[in-house]
């Protein structure tokens, strides 16, 4: 979602400015712009579309100022116009935000009232004109800030800068995260660690209701009460800050590229050559039931653990949409375990969801790749699944450890309620060691791959069929597809068919079947036969047993390497991603950061 960024420094804070939020351009955005304090005096520049577009503006209209902000914007309240870009700015006051003001509308006839008008469509500005009245009123800026936080209602990342005030920022945060970068004389404030890693890593997370005044000389963080509040400060790995594409055209094909050794991490840490390695208290052998709850690609990874954790430990499974879960309120077990997977870890909806079950369950458990982050600081137990910094707005790489993980948890599931021997879980252990080695495998198929999407590209429609565990995965290929090709793509299981979805093929419509050769392949490969027979571009994904009885006559096949039962998904993840990858650089769209999305979004 939206990228904030702020400095009190030693040196001219602009280009500071625009290229630290060049590297939040991965969470997505439409317009961006930046303010400083110069001698005094604010001042601003705001440009519609791509960080150039703002770059070559400060180039004609220079901004000068050692303090400044700046933000990124994917518009929620009003289009993205320059008018409704931010920062905000109403007299002596200027502001950056993500999130939502729900109560904005009320906001502004209080204000209307007191004879102060809006210039913009968004609910921003009426937290920079609330500021500058309770200044009007004597208010000084800090003040003016804690008063203009007491009004507010919804989700928020706040910073602040004032006219007159060159060594003073406010920050604030509500459901949104923010953190403050420690300098030598010098502060910073980024909405994530990325943003801030050129400048320090020294970085304090601001707490749930926190506020902030911050000089140079530090910050003083208070709490949702106006208590003084001690933050811890930590370091962060730059090297795990970095965004560089390494040589790639796009980080969505670095990211796939990485998938080997991503989970050759993480399986040295889940899976050592002494067993399991999950936390102690990670104990299912009391448990009722166990809740996925997670939104876009993270759900269709909880789809696919379902299978698992049935199979595995014979425990009741239930999915949920994370923006679904808490508004039906839905009755919980004592004794459930409740899951939640995101990758950003600041997933407003899945938080939300988090909060609902943290007094209902026995226990809250956060499968993320950021461990600072919200989700992970308040969950009971956090897993992180160690895939480093995913850029690409498209989930690639997250998505298998997050499958990864998750495939962990299901095994020790089936240990502790003993629905597993040794050496079953020893076997499934086996396979999921060989998947390092096997997707390197399958990424072999890039060229192949790219010579069929040219011919995707051209549909307006693709179907995705899959069975058992494939399923999930069949909806996840669809996912992708549609995300960054922007073409038409569903994902069905195999068996639901002929209840509807097989009216829409015909000689057009190219159908991909994921289908290793496993229990379900005969059953998979009837209904593949009754697309062929209605003309349907069949796509068939399989290994050499699967492609040999069922290959001929299709449109086209992709061999894969044969994987033993149940985690074929993760590795057929690969051929999906990289089908959506080269259908969108054959179409000519921008692949990394797709129109209307965001990576990590953290409104409802």
């Amino acid at each position: 979602m939206c990228g904030i960024i702020g400095v009190l420094g030693k040196h001219e804070v602009a280009p500071l400015l625009v290229e630290s939020l060049k590297r939040l351009e991965y969470r997505g955005y439409d317009s961006a712009g930046i303010a400083t304090v110069n001698n005094g005096k604010l001042d601003r520049r705001r440009a519609v579309g791509k960080l150039w577009n703002l770059s070559d503006l400060l180039v004609h209209e220079p901004l000068a100022g050692k303090s400044g902000i700046g933000h990124t914007r994917w518009a929620t309240h009003g289009a993205a116009t320059a008018v409704n870009a931010h920062p905000h700015r109403s007299g002596p006051v200027s502001v950056v935000h993500n999130g939502i003001i729900e109560n904005f509308r009320d906001l502004r006839a209080e204000l209307a009232e007191a004879g102060i008008s809006p210039e913009s469509e968004t609910d921003t500005e009426t937290v920079a004109l609330l500021t500058r009245l309770y200044m009007e009123r004597g208010m000084s800026p800090r003040e003016a800030a804690v008063e203009t936080l007491g009004r507010l209602e919804g989700a928020f990342a706040l910073l602040w800068l004032f006219d007159g005030e060159d060594d003073l920022m406010i920050a604030a945060r509500k459901g949104s995260p923010l953190a403050i970068g420690h300098g030598d004389g010098e502060m910073f404030v980024g909405s994530d660690a990325i943003a801030l890693a050129p400048m320090t890593d020294r970085i304090t997370y601001l707490e749930e209701g926190d506020y902030a005044f911050i000089t140079r000389a530090g910050a003083d963080i208070f709490d949702h009460a106006g208590r003084r509040a001690n933050r811890d400060e930590s370091r962060i790995d730059l090297g795990q800050a970095q965004v560089e594409k390494g040589g790639y055209k796009h980080f969505m094909a670095k990211e796939i590229a990485e998938q080997p050794v991503v989970l050759a991490d993480a399986l040295r840490h889940y899976l050592p050559k002494t067993g399991l390695n999950l936390p102690a208290d990670l104990d299912f052998s009391g448990v009722d039931r166990i809740t996925l709850i997670a939104c876009g690609t993270a759900h269709y990874a909880c789809a696919v653990a379902k299978y698992w954790f049935e199979q595995f430990a014979q425990i009741p499974v239930e999915i949920d949409v994370a923006s679904e879960f808490r508004y039906r309120e839905p009755p919980l077990s004592e004794r459930s375990f409740a899951v939640f997977v995101s990758q950003s870890g600041e997933t407003a909806d899945t938080l939300a969801a988090l909060r609902y079950c943290s007094e209902r369950v026995a226990k809250t458990v956060a499968v993320v790749n950021v461990p600072t982050s919200s989700i992970a600081r308040e969950a009971d137990i956090a897993l992180p699944i160690l895939a480093g910094v995913e850029v690409g707005v498209a989930s690639t790489k997250a998505f298998t450890a997050q499958l990864l993980v998750l495939a962990v948890m299901a095994l020790k599931a089936g240990n502790d309620r003993g629905t597993l021997s040794p050496e079953q879980i020893a076997a499934h252990s086996d396979t999921l060691l060989t998947l390092p080695g096997l997707m390197n495998q399958a990424l072999t198929l890039s060229e192949p791959i790219a010579r069929l999407a040219e011919q995707l590209a051209e549909a307006q429609d693709i179907l995705f069929l899959g069975r058992g565990p494939m399923f999930p995965l069949a909806l996840e290929g669809a996912l992708k597809l549609k995300e960054i090709s922007y073409i038409h793509a569903e994902g069905y299981a195999s068996g639901e068919l002929k209840h509807g979805p097989i009216a829409l093929i015909d000689r057009m419509v190219p159908v991909i079947v994921m289908a290793p050769h496993d229990r379900l392949f005969d059953k998979t490969v009837s209904n593949m036969q009754e697309v062929m027979a209605r003309h349907g571009m069949v796509l068939l994904a399989s290994d050499a047993k699967g492609l040999a009885v069922a290959g001929e006559g299709t449109w086209a096949t992709l061999q894969l390497p044969e994987i033993a039962e149940p985690f074929a998904p993760i590795l057929y993840a690969v051929p999906a991603q990289l089908l959506a990858y080269y259908t969108a650089v054959a179409k000519g769209t921008d692949v990394d950061q797709p129109r209307n999305l965001a990576k990590s979004v953290t409104v409802e």
